[in-house]
């Protein structure tokens, strides 16, 4: 255990090297910080937190940087999370106001994480437990083109073309039936609904009953949970002296929507913000950078989380409360 001088030594390393992106001094640390104590108290103190693994020496002669070890205990040491000003609060406000469906929340949201935090900003898509069909339609285009729309309550719209031959009559049968259905049903219990809605049509109208009822089960059915958005990936250049040669397996790993996901799976459990540290991240190619995620929903559901990548060097504390603010934000937009 570290006494409160020496976690006060790492806080002002961790403090300045976030800022100067240079490694640290004792006397520079003694001259900004007013730490009240001679440099050499200073460098005796880093002397310890060095040989406990908190800092390092990354050339001879050079001052000290922290190491993924002390960032965590940087991290661990934040009593609490600073919230952000009214200012910031009205500008996220401000930008999530104008969204018009889910598809729009998820890009939004993505785009104020990147702008607010300068890194990467992942977002998963939310899904709530009791979503509920709101609106199912199928209309003409023209001639033999079809667009079938389905509205739920949580903001989702999904639409897919199809190209069949039916007359007027059959697709407005095929519309109140599907409407009969699932419309104020949830999710689960409309699915349940149209296995069995395509016996319900005269034998020479099933299959092309059965085309439209298929694709309405592969819309309700695909869970929006398997997506996640990435935004403000060419803020990466912004540190590409940090990753050195590692920028490559960071890009792949952003890519990989699994990776991502497990990768946000667990901020779905946690309290309140997670923060995973460099060799932290269980897959390789990401262990070059540190992640801030939040889970974001209504009190009573999860419904998926959000979060930042970025260089181990990051200001951790503007991270975590950045995260946060647009977290509980968006839940709150949703519900």
């Amino acid at each position: 255990m570290l006494d409160d001088r020496k976690l006060t030594v790492l806080r002002a390393i961790v403090t300045d090297y976030v800022s100067s992106q240079e490694p640290v001094g004792s006397k520079a640390l003694v001259e900004r910080y007013h730490l009240g104590v001679s440099p050499a108290t200073v460098r005796n103190d880093m002397a310890v937190l060095e040989d406990e693994g908190y800092i390092a020496q990354p050339h001879t002669s050079a001052g000290r940087i922290p190491t993924d070890k002390g960032y965590r205990l940087f991290v661990d040491q934040i009593g609490e999370i600073k919230p952000l000003s009214a200012a910031e609060r009205r500008a996220i406000e401000t930008f999530m106001s104008g969204a018009i469906d889910m598809d729009d929340v998820v890009a939004r949201t993505v785009r104020l994480l990147a702008r607010l935090t300068h890194q990467v900003a992942i977002v998963q898509y939310p899904v709530v437990s009791a979503t509920v069909v709101r609106h199912v339609d199928v209309i003409r285009l023209s001639g033999d083109d079809l667009m079938l729309i389905v509205v739920t309550s949580n903001g989702r719209v999904e639409q897919h073309t199809l190209t069949m031959s039916v007359d007027e009559v059959l697709l407005t049968e095929i519309r109140t039936k599907l409407a009969t259905a699932v419309v104020d049903r949830s999710t689960q219990r409309a699915l349940e609904a149209l296995e069995r809605v395509d016996e319900e049509f005269r034998p020479e109208d099933r299959p092309a009953a059965r085309i439209v009822v298929t694709t309405l089960l592969e819309l309700l059915g695909t869970p929006p949970s398997t997506r996640v958005v990435v935004g403000g990936v060419p803020n990466l250049a912004r540190f590409a002296s940090e990753f050195e040669s590692t920028v490559g397996p960071v890009l792949e790993a952003l890519e990989e929507q699994v990776v991502l996901l497990k990768l946000l799976g667990e901020a779905a459990t946690s309290d309140d913000v997670l923060v995973r540290i460099g060799e932290e991240n269980p897959y390789q190619g990401l262990q070059s950078t540190s992640m801030v995620a939040s889970a974001y929903g209504s009190q009573e559901d999860v419904w998926a989380t959000l979060g930042i990548v970025g260089p181990t060097r990051m200001d951790y504390p503007s991270m975590m409360a950045s995260v946060r603010a647009v977290a509980r934000y968006v839940g709150r937009f949703l519900a």
